[in-house]
């Protein structure tokens, strides 16, 4: 808790004459003065009421005659700043004027109890007064007076000491040639002074200490040829006609620039050029004049205007016509800082500040978007020959907003440091529709300088070792199908249809290699023959869409199912070596039947089932009934493919390690593991057939040289087609007990063939004898 000190103010307890008031900790005594004391020879006492205090007497001697202890010869000191105050044969000390106790107490008993403070006449509650025009200022036990900036004493004294002194005037600080620089007027005011510039001589920016020649591009506009036949156009023109709707921006714009006066402001700029009709009346090369002057004019007149504004911040300006953002830059910029973004509207420019000032030296930057400008300036001028790229376009048309960045009057032809300006698409991106980044080149658009560096289906990034006025064109790629892939795909699953049909055929009729195994090769066999007919019959079956996506999404689970069944062949392999090292059956005895159907075709189901409401639009693209590759849903696919694929191989490698010490310490039953590691073989070569060749498709991208990315397609397209072909060979023909059975099939058949045969020869005969008879 706070102790209260009931000796200073409010309280201000009085223990009576001739003695003083001692604050302790929750409470408080009284002394007597230096000179007095207690009849009882106490030193304290409580309160007023037990004051006692008399002058003291020394033991056997009789009271002395008062003393003034002020005076010589004594002389008590009270401390700095302090007076000794004589009363009643004792002494009391005071603070001199100009300095007080913190208590509020007007006296103290002596030197040790000195706190006397200087006393700040110039605030609250005393707030010393020096009149107008002037200032208090404290000093060490008093204050004095000065005039406030831009007034004086006309004595010339600096101070004076209180108000009735007080003759501070204005000063004419403009007798100071100094103050202004050269070019510059010195205006005085009261209490202050402006500097102006001289006629022909203009600040860029309001603080600005230099005035500058009028010689920026504003000041020359009424000297151009285009504007200075605005006057004649637009009396020759209709209201409708964009010319003279540009030509009349042009006229206030000289107006705003005036004679020799300063570039109009940024939002003068936007507001002379906020009309610009949706079209441009007249041929193509008239529109392509006034479109290049529109944009190159508003461009330096922004700029202008940048260059009248205070370095920092960006700012910005909006009209239903454009948005425009400037920075501007003086003193160089920080290297290891270097990259600044700019926003106009949804569109953005990033560039590095070092392509606009060096040291010491002043620049801005400019970005303007434009609302309708690309309507004037569309597809109509649109050459290809200006579009060079490796593939063959068509319906190229302007999806994004008419953007221009500069940092000076004229376009620099080429930066040390790209500029990156990002677009948002006016529609969606379709899967087969590419941007392309161009510019305007005064009649058409073109790609020179310019690349599309990223893209997805809203926006666009595209970077350029120019600055101009920036697009984004969209363009459908029409796809060159190879025919020679294309007759390898037909012709390879052709083959597969056949050889997965025989193959299931043997995996069902076959007896004597009827078991577990067998079962996992007819149902692989069974799910890839019906998704490569699917293939074959419907994966250009774009229209109608609902259609299409139905033969995805039946693509997607058959191929699915594939791999399903080819995990499970994996893992039974593994259960039956594994039981052959710990001579344990339990578990390959559970791996029944009953329980694979619902895993090889459940889990394909359920993948499917989640990717379709995740994504179901990710089901048929433009040109094929497949999986869309971008947005990641080709993952609903190669996910689980990749899955299964490092699973089955960590089982087939762990197989082939345990029959290699299985063959190493054994000597019986020697062909049947042999049998199990060829079988073994076998499914890891299956695995990379079936399983790694899909990884091939990650590489078929735009970023691989064209040889390599044909090597890797044809690689893809023919491992992949004959898929069938391989299962057939390897699981049937190359089978010992498959060729035996055939061999008995082709015997029974031939010796039934004979046997007709002599049936059929002996009735013959005996038909003949009878008709000779």
């Amino acid at each position: 808790m706070h102790n209260v000190d009931e000796c200073a103010p409010p309280l201000n307890v009085d223990c009576g004459p001739n003695a003083a008031c001692i604050n302790t900790y929750g409470s408080y005594h009284c002394i007597c003065i230096q000179g007095y004391e207690l009849p009882s020879g106490k030193k304290i006492f409580p309160n007023p009421s037990w004051n006692e205090c008399k002058p003291k007497k020394p033991s056997g001697t009789p009271l002395e005659p008062n003393i003034n202890k002020c005076v010589q010869p004594i002389s008590t000191s009270c401390g700095p700043n302090a007076d000794c105050v004589y009363i009643n044969g004792g002494y009391r000390c005071s603070c001199i004027p100009g300095y007080a106790l913190p208590s509020g107490k007007k006296t103290f008993p002596d030197a040790t109890l000195n706190e006397c403070q200087d006393i700040n006449e110039c605030v609250q509650p005393i707030s010393t007064s020096c009149g107008p025009n002037a200032n208090c200022v404290n000093t060490e036990g008093g204050y004095h007076c000065t005039c406030i900036p831009g007034f004086a004493l006309p004595s010339g004294e600096k101070t004076f000491p209180d108000a009735t002194m007080n003759e501070c005037q204005d000063k004419n600080e403009c007798q100071d040639k100094s103050l202004c620089e050269p070019n510059g007027i010195c205006e005085n005011t009261v209490g202050s002074y402006t500097c102006t510039c001289k006629p022909g001589f203009t600040k860029r920016y309001e603080k600005q200490p230099q005035c500058i020649e009028n010689n920026s591009w504003c000041s020359d506009l009424s000297k151009d040829t285009f504007s200075t036949n605005c006057g004649a156009q637009l009396n020759a023109t209709t209201s409708s006609d964009g010319y003279g709707e540009i030509c009349s921006s042009l006229m206030k714009l000289s107006r705003a620039c005036g004679n020799g006066k300063a570039s109009p402001s940024l939002k003068d700029v936007a507001n002379i050029f906020h009309i610009l009709p949706p079209q441009v009346n007249g041929n193509q090369a008239k529109t392509t004049q006034i479109v290049t002057y529109y944009l190159e004019i508003v461009q330096k007149s922004a700029y202008e205007a940048a260059l009248r504004l205070p370095p920092g911040d960006p700012k910005s300006v909006k009209n239903k016509l454009m948005v425009i953002q400037t920075l501007t830059f003086e003193g160089g910029c920080d290297k290891n800082n270097s990259i600044f973004k700019m926003k106009a509207g949804n569109e953005m420019m990033d560039f590095d500040c070092t392509i606009i000032t060096e040291k010491d030296s002043r620049g801005a930057a400019v970005l303007i978007s434009y609302t309708s400008i690309g309507s004037i300036i569309n597809e109509k001028f649109i050459s290809k020959e200006n579009l060079i790229t490796d593939e063959e376009l068509v319906n190229i048309h302007l999806n994004s907003k008419v953007v221009s960045g500069t940092t000076g009057y004229r376009n620099v032809s080429s930066l040390s440091t790209p500029v990156n300006f990002t677009f948002h698409h006016l529609q969606m991106r379709s899967e087969n529709e590419k941007p392309l980044c161009v510019y305007w080149n005064n009649t058409v658009w073109s790609k020179d300088g310019c690349v599309t560096i990223w893209y997805n289906d809203s926006q666009t990034v595209c970077s350029c070792s120019h600055l101009s006025s920036f697009a984004v064109l969209m363009a459908s790629t029409k796809l060159k199908e190879d025919c020679v892939l294309t007759v390898i795909t037909y012709v390879g699953l052709g083959l597969s249809l056949l050889c997965l049909f025989l193959a299931a055929l043997t995996f069902l009729l076959c007896r004597t290699i009827q078991g577990i195994s067998t079962f996992l090769h007819l149902q692989l066999s069974l799910c890839l023959f019906l998704a490569n007919l699917l293939f074959l019959t419907g994966i250009k079956q774009t229209q109608p869409q609902i259609l299409c996506s139905i033969i995805a999404g039946g693509l997607h689970y058959l191929y699915l199912a594939a791999f399903t069944w080819m995990f499970l062949e994996g893992m039974h392999l593994f259960l039956t070596v594994r039981n052959l090292k710990v001579a344990n059956y339990t578990s390959i005895r559970q791996f029944k039947k009953k329980f694979m159907y619902p895993f090889g075709y459940g889990i394909p189901a359920v993948i499917l089932a989640v990717s379709a409401v995740i994504g179901p639009r990710g089901y048929g693209t433009d040109n094929y009934c497949w999986l869309k590759l971008d947005e990641g849903f080709i993952w609903s696919f190669m996910g689980p493919v990749f899955i299964i694929t490092l699973i089955n191989l960590s089982f087939y490698l762990t197989t082939l390690w345990i029959l290699r010490d299985r063959l190493a310490s054994l000597n019986k039953e020697v062909s049947t593991i042999q049998n199990t590691r060829m079988l073994a073989i076998k499914a890891l070569a299956q695995l990379f057939i079936l399983g790694c060749s899909w990884s091939l498709g990650f590489f078929l991208i735009e970023s691989i040289a064209t040889p390599v990315q044909s090597v890797i397609a044809y690689t893809f397209t023919i491992i992949n087609s004959l898929q069938g072909v391989y299962i057939f060979l390897v699981h049937c023909v190359l089978s010992h007990q498959v060729r035996e059975e055939f061999k008995k099939c082709f015997k029974r058949i031939k010796i039934k063939t004979e046997t007709d045969i002599y049936v059929l020869s002996s009735s013959t005969n005996h038909t003949k004898m009878m008709e000779n008879n």
